[in-house]
C-alpha cells in the first residue's frame, strides 16, 4: 500500500523533475534519514569523547561530568513521548524537519555554556527530539521499503548511527582534543545543518505519510507488554554505555596507553556497532527473538573479557568491538517486538524504543560511575553493565510473549483512511 503510493510518487517526480529512477529517489530518501541520525549519534556519542576536556574545563569530576550525559538521555526519554504525541497529526516531513531545528539550537547552546548547569540544560534541550526523530525516521523508512521489512527499515535509520560511532564520534573527540570541547558541538551544529538540508531536499512531499490522531497512538500505553519490551531495553541496553562513556579511560588508566589512541578505540566499538546492526535487521525480519537473545547473551560475554582482562590492549580493542556488535543485533529486534505489540502506534513505539535506550544510558554511565566512585577502579564498570544486561535477558525470557503478529506493523499505521479502503 505505502509501497505503491511510494512508487507512484517517484514516478510522478521522475516525470516531471528529475529523470531519476524510483530507485534512485528511495536511496536519497534513506540516505537523508540514515545522516539525519548520523548527526544526532555524532552529538550525543561525541560527548562521551570529550567528557574528560570538559570535566576539566568545568573544574569537576569525572562522575559529576557524567550528569551532562545523564540530561541528554533524560531530554530523550521526557521529549520522545512529549513531541511524538504533541506532533502526531503533523506530516512526518515537517516533524523531521522541526526536530533536526532543535538539534540545531541545542548543540550550539552545550557550545555556549559556561558552567556545568548551563550545560546539563543544554544537553537536556538537545537529547528532547532524538526519539521522535528515530520514530518518524522508522515509519518513513517502512514507507520506502514496503511490508514485512520493518527490521531491516529501522536498521537503515539506526545505521547513522553506528556511522556516527565509526567516523562522527572519533572525528569529535579528534577537534575536542586538538580545538576545545566546545568546536566539537559547534561542528555537530553544523552536520545538523547539512542533515536538515538533506531532508528538506530528498523526503518526499506527500499526504501519505501525514500523522494521525492521538487516540491511536495514546491506545499502545495500555498494554503490559509494551511497558514490559520497554524495561527488557531499558535494562539490556545499559552495557553499551558503561562501556562507551569510559572508552577514554579504559585506554588511558586500565590499557595506560596515549589519549591519542581513544578516537581509535571509539572506532573500533563503532564497527562493531555496525556490523551488529547491519546483521541485526535482517535478524529481526526472520525471526522472533534470536536477535535480542544472542545479541545479550553474546554481550555478557565480551563485558567479562573486558572486566577481566581489559589492562592487556589485544583483550581491550576485539571485547569493545564485540560489546558494540552484540548489543546492536538486539536493537532492531526490539523494535519490532515493540509494533507487533502495538501496530496502530509505530511513530510512538519507535519514540519510546529510544527513550528506553536512554534510559539504558543514564543506568549505564551512572551505574558505571557508581562502581568508580566506590574505588572498584576503572574497569569495574562493566560488571554494571554486567547485572544490567543479564537482568534484561531474563526479564525477557520469562515475561515477553512470544506471539507473533502481523509481519509488517509498522506500515498500515501510517496509511490514510482513504488509500487503505480503496486497497481493500
Amino acid at each position: 500500500m505505502l509501497h505503491r503510493a511510494y512508487a507512484a510518487q517517484c514516478a510522478a517526480d521522475e516525470a516531471r523533475h528529475t529523470g531519476a529512477p524510483a530507485r534512485h529517489r528511495r536511496e536519497l530518501t534513506l540516505f537523508a534519514l540514515a545522516f539525519g541520525t548520523f548527526a544526532i549519534g555524532t552529538g550525543e556519542f561525541g560527548s562521551n569523547g570529550i567528557i574528560q576536556l570538559f570535566a576539566s574545563s568545568l573544574h569537576i569530576s569525572l562522575p559529576a561530568a557524567t550528569y551532562a550525559i545523564s540530561a541528554y538521555a533524560c531530554g530523550v526519554m521526557v521529549g520522545s513521548p512529549l513531541i511524538t504525541l504533541a506532533a502526531a497529526h503533523l506530516n512526518r516531513r515537517t516533524l523531521l524537519l522541526l526536530l533536526m531545528g532543535d538539534f540545531l539550537v541545542g548543540n550550539l547552546l552545550s557550545a555556549a555554556a559556561v558552567s556545568m548547569g548551563m550545560l546539563i540544560a543544554a544537553r537536556f534541550i538537545t537529547g528532547m527530539m532524538q526519539g521522535a526523530y528515530f520514530g518518524c525516521g522508522a515509519v518513513v523508512a517502512a514507507y520506502v521499503f514496503g511490508p514485512g521489512r520493518g527490521g531491516k527499515a529501522f536498521a537503515v535509520v539506526m545505521s547513522g548511527l553506528t556511522v556516527a560511532t565509526i567516523v562522527g564520534s572519533p572525528v569529535a573527540t579528534f577537534l575536542g582534543q586538538h580545538l576545545g570541547w566546545r568546536a566539537t558541538y559547534v561542528a555537530v551544529a553544523g552536520v545538523g545543518a547539512l542533515a536538515a538540508a538533506t531532508l528538506l531536499t530528498w523526503v518526499p512531499r506527500t499526504d501519505a505519510l501525514h500523522g494521525g490522531p492521538v487516540k491511536q497512538e495514546l491506545s499502545a500505553l495500555r498494554k503490559v507488554p509494551v511497558w514490559t519490551m520497554l524495561l527488557v531495553a531499558a535494562l539490556g541496553i545499559s552495557s553499551i554505555f558503561a562501556v562507551y562513556t569510559f572508552i577514554g579511560t579504559f585506554v588511558t588508566d586500565a590499557a595506560a596507553l596515549s589519549a591519542s589512541v581513544i578516537p581509535i578505540a571509539l572506532a573500533v566499538f563503532g564497527l562493531g556497532m555496525a556490523a551488529g546492526n547491519l546483521f541485526g535487521g535482517r535478524l529481526a525480519d526472520a525471526h522472533e527473538s534470536l536477535g535480542l537473545g544472542a545479541g545479550f547473551g553474546g554481550c555478557l560475554c565480551f563485558l567479562a573479557a573486558i572486566g577481566l582482562g581489559g589492562r592487556q590492549v589485544w583483550i581491550l580493542m576485539p571485547a569493545l568491538f564485540g560489546v558494540g556488535m552484540t548489543m546492536m543485533m538486539a536493537i532492531p529486534t526490539i523494535q519490532v517486538r515493540l509494533t507487533w505489540f502495538a501496530p496502530e502506534a509505530p511513530t510512538l513505539m519507535g519514540a519510546l524504543n529510544l527513550a528506553a535506550l536512554n534510559v539504558a544510558n543514564i543506568f549505564g554511565a551512572e551505574g558505571g560511575a557508581a562502581t568508580i566512585s566506590a574505588g572498584w577502579g576503572t574497569l569495574s564498570t562493566v560488571w554494571a553493565g554486567f547485572l544490567l544486561t543479564s537482568a534484561g535477558l531474563v526479564l525477557y525470557a520469562t515475561a515477553v510473549p512470544r506471539t507473533r503478529r502481523s509481519p509488517s506493523p509498522l506500515v498500515p499505521a501510517v496509511v490514510p483512511a482513504v488509500e487503505r479502503k480503496s486497497d481493500d
